[in-house]
């Protein structure tokens, strides 16, 4: 492993979240809280198990929580009153899943970095589970072990139902992950590290409505692992920390006390190629990170901080361990890079403004690309926003894992190279070259992946096309009918349904503030020769697309 040590974020700090106002808030601990255990979510028991085939139920329901003194917080979460039990799932298993529905209105469940089939099993807007309702979904697992989440999609919904508490855990494992000598015992030297933030109200209750900003929203107060003011008895020497981003806009600029080195081994699909040593790292909305710390150099009694700028969010406590002699590998992933078909279109997607892709807001059954399964391809996203105003924009993709191959045609960052990747940030005026890869077929959505900007319309949908039924089409749900379930749901006229940001399809939506257009300072003149007004077509000859088996390929896997 190299001994370079990064000391900074690699992103230009004039482009952090912080220093451009819109609605960013400066964190604080309310009065009263104490230091809590940091919780450490339960692992979801599966209903039956036979073979290779497992069983789940995910249920959506409400809840209470006990945040902070006093009254308890109304949530809503996965199995559990806020967030979800871990789900922790094998590579090669054959997963069956029952999605059901315990809350007042329509949600969806959507598989944030598998890679499964859609538009059902992907379970974005296209799938809602209607209040009472039950669905039935199964996948085969057929990726490297690693750190992906669950959470609802019910388009232009996503941000109030995360805001809510809708986020679990669902962790891959596989045989290479099991075999590397790192910390893997769930709860004892491996801990998910879920950063969130959120504004109380009276009686200690969440208001989206009355939080709104369609620049995305900041928390004020801290929420990690559902715990405000969290601590972690540390027993072991050594300790992996697995990152998820799960703030509806906040960016998290982490780094210990004493600059203490952190070496990441993991990043959002799978584990990097060669581990990377760092004492910051950045962590944006959607994204995940693992890291290994060495706590070699402290005593018992010492007290290890973990910020973000200069606010404490973790304490970690140090206890007697053992002495751990282990070294992580110079190699620790594989990853399946192929090659890029010469004649493969490069699509040009540009992150315009807050609200836009390409210069449109999302329609729900506009096809904005097309791919052949099994085709790489490059794609070069730009974010259009002006440096003065503008911000990073977490992009994402559906269904599909990335290698980022340049930033502004300069070499990735450390940590983005030799990781699989579904979610990276954008800079103002910078192009991000990925190599884009897909192995199941249908209707998948990319956007940046600021919760609000998605429900404002920064999103856009691809098909992916098998060359064996190239003629297939998808049921693709509308925003008409959503609105109207909506409607339904809670007892309102479809006029006053309260969806805030999204106002495409000729739907009146509530929320809209179209004084905000231009508060990024998008600029669209020079990349509007890119959009297609139909999506590319696909008459090349795809290349081969026989992928390597990824039994030596891992990531961040919890064990119970």
């Amino acid at each position: 492993m190299s001994e370079k040590v990064y000391t900074d974020y690699f992103y230009n700090s004039d482009d952090f979240d912080k220093n451009h106002g819109m609605g960013y808030k400066e964190l604080h601990i309310p009065e009263g809280v104490e230091a809590q255990p940091l919780i450490v979510p339960p692992v979801l028991e599966p209903d039956k198990q036979e073979n290779n085939d497992v069983w789940y139920t995910i249920e959506s329901q409400e809840g209470e929580f006990q945040f902070l003194p006093g009254k308890k917080t109304h949530t809503w979460g996965y199995n559990f009153p806020v967030l979800g039990k871990t789900m922790v799932l094998t590579k090669g298993q054959h997963v069956h899943v029952t999605l059901k529905n315990s809350l007042p209105e329509l949600t969806t469940y959507h598989w944030h970095g598998m890679e499964v089939s859609g538009p059902g099993n992907d379970g974005a807007c296209h799938s809602p589970v209607y209040p009472g309702e039950e669905k039935q979904i199964d996948f085969v697992v057929n990726q490297p072990a690693a750190l992906t989440w669950l959470h609802a999609h019910p388009c232009p919904s996503t941000a109030s139902q995360v805001w809510m508490g809708l986020a679990m855990g669902v962790v891959v494992t596989d045989a290479n992950e099991a075999q590397l000598p790192i910390p893997k015992t769930y709860g004892k030297d491996e801990f998910p590290i879920i950063l969130q933030d959120r504004i109380f109200h009276e009686d200690n209750q969440f208001d989206y409505k009355a939080d709104y900003n369609a620049m995305g929203i900041f928390g004020d107060t801290p929420i990690i692992n559902g715990v405000v003011r969290p601590y972690v008895d540390v027993t072991t020497q050594k300790v992996r920390l697995i990152f998820l981003g799960g703030s509806n806009r906040r960016e998290w600029r982490l780094h210990f006390s004493d600059d203490l080195v952190m070496t990441q081994i993991g990043g959002d699909d799978s584990f990097l190629e060669h581990p990377v040593k760092m004492t910051k790292v950045l962590i944006g909305p959607g994204e995940r990170q693992q890291v290994v710390v060495d706590f070699s150099n402290y005593k018992e009694g010492d007290v290890v901080n973990l910020y973000t700028d200069d606010f404490k969010l973790v304490e970690f406590r140090i206890h007697n361990y053992e002495k751990d002699d282990s070294v992580i590998p110079d190699t620790l992933f594989k990853p399946y890079d192929p090659v890029v078909n010469p004649n493969s279109p490069v699509p040009h997607v540009t992150m315009d403004n807050h609200n836009m892709i390409n210069g449109k807001k999302f329609a729900m059954q506009r096809i904005d690309l097309k791919q052949d399964l099994m085709n790489a391809e490059y794609w070069d996203v730009t974010n259009t926003n002006d440096k003065v105003n503008g911000m990073l924009h977490p992009f994402h993709i559906h269904g599909a894992h990335f290698l980022v191959v340049s930033r502004n045609g300069e070499e990735p960052y450390p940590n983005e190279k030799g990781v699989y990747k579904d979610t990276v940030e954008v800079a103002p005026q910078e192009t991000v070259r990925l190599k884009v890869y897909f192995q199941n077929t249908g209707v998948f959505m990319y956007h940046c992946h600021i919760i609000e900007h998605e429900d404002a319309g920064m999103m856009a949908q691809i098909q992916i096309v098998d060359p064996k039924d190239p003629d297939k089409t998808y049921e693709l749900m509308d925003m008409e009918t959503l609105t109207k379930a909506f409607s339904e749901e809670k007892g309102i006229p479809m006029d006053e349904v309260y969806c805030p940001g999204m106002d495409t399809e000729g739907m009146a939506v509530k929320g809209v503030d179209h004084s905000l257009d231009a508060l990024s300072g998008a600029s669209h003149s020079h990349h509007e020769e890119h959009h297609e007004e139909t999506p590319v077509s696909h008459e090349e000859t795809p290349v081969s697309h026989e992928e390597p088996s990824h039994e030596d390929a891992t990531s961040g896997a919890s064990h119970h």
